[in-house]
């Protein structure tokens, strides 16, 4: 999935100081503040959200939004762009789209100098308790949480909602880390990472454990290894600049990727507490085999996108998108072990990657085959073992393929055929409205509510950015360069090798 871009500028290059409209200091109950409020994050994914979750009457009764961003604008000219921008969502009619819009307030001015976040409070006036939500870049977090601070904005029941990525790697990671627990402690502190908000992320956890059948066969015993993909058809375009400097495996591997990894790995916690699931996601983290200079030259792939063409349409190599030479990586593929009991002996295939073939998120679990086949005399080029696929777009759909006698008569016996039990989430729930929320809905309610479970502790964090710097380590000392592929395949050749070397093969 795309990376939205953020709001990355620097102090220097922001307004100094706050402007808003006339409007005098109002008092409330609770508010959310944006910051970002007017870039690509906010429009395409936020300020969407917290409309469906006002249409739907979710959101906190009398809640207030500020909208802060270096852009200058008044309430009229802010609330004009967000009703263009908005008023084509499903099931949004204008008293619904009316009534969101007279809940926010738009202040110009830089939360990173004190000035800046002393007159918000001003404009903010009197709240009980103050949602922020950093829609900045992550290098910006310690200043505007310094001065927040200073402002007298963030209070002991303060939320502060953070985006990933948390750091470039385990020191930056840390830095951030500290920086905010200076001003807020853990429990008040919400890391997202959006991919845990999804229809069917989410599902995977009742899945495994509100169904008795499948945890015991939820094992290295039953199970053959375990596929991750997350294929991007887009190039990075305007977006080098922060891509270059993170590239796949810190800007993929290092959250969405090793996320989804823990849930499919996890032990079931004794609860759905916060906690109780994060500390099991730790220990999956902890258990990851670190890749050595030998390791990742047999068991990882680095590549990056030529010049090409997806679908008739010319595209430009990813170099010269940047404009120069560069050995980012634009495409990462791993066989990954953990190291416990119940996986011991089971790799796990990651693969994610820009220009592919297809716009693809998914997990496959492949079992293994049954032990003895009694249809050798008859299909037995039919007989395949059961694989559960849980797709998360662009359709979330999880199927399970079992084994099924093909209807009819045939002179050479039972003949058998993979046939799919779906559990598709428009096919079952359609009729409900038929609207696929958006991720950050689910999330964005969490924090209202104060649910940390789907949000990442910062243990989590920096545990990920222990075994990817270990990665980015390896990849050094064995001068592992991105090797080229086309746009519209599948990655560099050698990703095939990754999973043929030991008789298996990615399923597409």
């Amino acid at each position: 999935m795309t990376s939205l871009s953020i709001d990355k500028k620097r102090p220097q290059e922001r307004a100094s100081h706050m402007q808003s409209s006339d409007q005098p200091s109002i008092s409330g109950s609770r508010a959310l503040v944006l910051l970002g409020a007017t870039g690509d994050l906010a429009k395409r994914m936020l300020w969407p959200s917290l409309l469906h979750l006002d249409a739907d009457g979710l959101l906190p009764e009398g809640l207030a939004l500020f909208g802060v961003a270096r852009l200058q604008g008044t309430d009229e000219s802010f609330k004009a762009g967000l009703r263009a921008d908005l008023s084509s969502r499903d099931g949004i009619d204008d008293a619904v789209l009316d009534r969101f819009l007279s809940r926010i307030r738009y202040v110009t001015g830089d939360v990173t100098v004190p000035e800046g976040a002393a007159h918000l409070a001003e404009v903010i006036g009197s709240i009980d308790q103050l949602t922020v939500f950093f829609a900045l870049s992550p290098s910006l977090y310690a200043l505007a949480c310094a001065n927040l601070k200073a402002a007298g904005l963030i209070q002991n029941n303060s939320r502060l909602v953070l985006e990933k990525p948390i750091g470039r790697d385990l020191e930056s990671s840390k830095a951030i880390n500290r920086a905010v627990a200076a001003v807020a402690n853990e429990e008040q502190i919400f890391r997202i990472d959006h991919y845990l908000g999804k229809e069917t992320v989410q599902n995977l956890i009742a899945l495994r454990f509100a169904n008795t059948f499948f945890e015991p066969l939820w094992t290295g015993r039953t199970i053959d290894h375990v596929q991750i993909t997350i294929a991007e058809t887009e190039g990075i375009g305007e977006r080098w600049p922060y891509y270059d400097e993170y590239g796949a495996a810190r800007d993929m591997v290092q959250n969405h990727m090793l996320q989804l990894l823990c849930l499919v790995a996890m032990e079931p916690p004794s609860d759905l507490d916060p906690d109780s699931v994060r500390t099991e996601k730790v220990k999956v983290l902890r258990s990851l085999r670190p890749f050595t200079h030998a390791s990742a030259q047999q068991h990882s792939v680095r590549g990056q996108y030529q010049a090409g063409s997806i679908q008739g349409f010319p595209t430009k190599a990813y170099q010269d998108e940047v404009g120069r030479q560069t050995d980012t990586e634009t495409f990462v593929a791993l066989r990954c072990e953990i190291d416990n009991w119940r996986w011991a002996g089971v790799p796990f295939f990651l693969r994610t990657g820009k220009r592919m073939a297809e716009r693809r998120t998914k997990i496959v679990i492949q079992f293994k085959s049954v032990p003895h086949s009694i249809f050798q005399q008859a299909g037995s080029e039919d007989l395949s073992p059961n694989r559960l696929v849980i797709d998360l777009q662009p359709d979330e759909d999880i199927k399970l393929t079992l084994m099924n006698k093909r209807p009819g008569l045939d002179q050479g016996g039972m003949r058998l055929q993979n046939m799919p039990l779906s559990l598709s989430l428009s096919a079952s729930y359609g009729g409900e409205g038929g609207r696929r929320r958006i991720a950050y809905e689910r999330l964005l309610l969490d924090v209202f509510r104060g649910d940390r479970t789907l949000f990442v502790r910062r243990d989590e964090v920096e545990q990920a950015w222990t075994f990817i710097d270990g990665l980015e380590k390896a990849w050094a000392e064995a001068r592992m360069s991105p090797k080229p592929y086309l746009p519209g395949s599948w990655g560099p050749s050698g990703a095939f090798g990754l999973t043929e070397r030991s008789g298996r093969e990615w399923v597409d």
